[in-house]
């Protein structure tokens, strides 16, 4: 079960496990170890979900993994569409790296993003494959890219009927 009570609400998952023996997922908005030293210390997850791009790369997020697998905690890269090809080159590369790895979320990207990114690693039936192509064997074509200017994007804010904000 993937994020059933907001991540900064820890004491939540202390009821949570409580009550279940259902695989808890959780820490896609977590950013460094600390957010998760709770989580991981007391075992209140089995899976730890950030991304690569959101925990400052490859090496941040394998000390994560490292200190994960010590508490019997696997692996759940955060992968949405929103992280790039590039993303998800790194985290498909360590994944392979990790023995306590245990899922990797992948969302697909648009023909547009396809294009933009042209990558080795392929998805077939429910798999994922780093490809032959040295590094993260993810290149730049920067004339596709160039027909895409950046326009300035921001998430919206849900609020509740009675105009409250809420989390999403």
């Amino acid at each position: 079960m993937e994020d059933c009570t907001p991540a900064e609400n820890q004491e939540g998952l202390r009821l949570v496990r409580s009550h279940t023996t259902t695989p808890l997922a959780i820490g896609e908005v977590f950013n460094t170890v600390y957010d998760y030293r709770t989580l991981i210390g007391e075992q209140l997850i089995d899976y730890v979900r950030s991304a690569v791009t959101h925990f400052g790369g490859v090496s941040p997020l394998r000390k994560l993994f490292d200190y994960a697998a010590q508490y019997q905690i696997k692996t759940a890269v955060h992968g949405p569409e929103d992280i790039s090809p590039v993303g998800m080159a790194a985290a498909i590369h360590l994944d392979l790296a990790v023995h306590n790895f245990g899922i990797q979320e992948y969302a697909g990207y648009t023909e547009a993003t396809e294009a933009v990114f042209p990558h080795a690693y392929t998805f077939t039936d429910g798999h994922l494959h780093p490809g032959e192509e040295p590094g993260l064997g993810v290149s730049l074509d920067e004339e596709r890219a160039a027909a895409h200017p950046y326009e300035a994007a921001y998430l919206p804010i849900n609020r509740l009927q009675d105009g409250t904000i809420h989390d999403w």
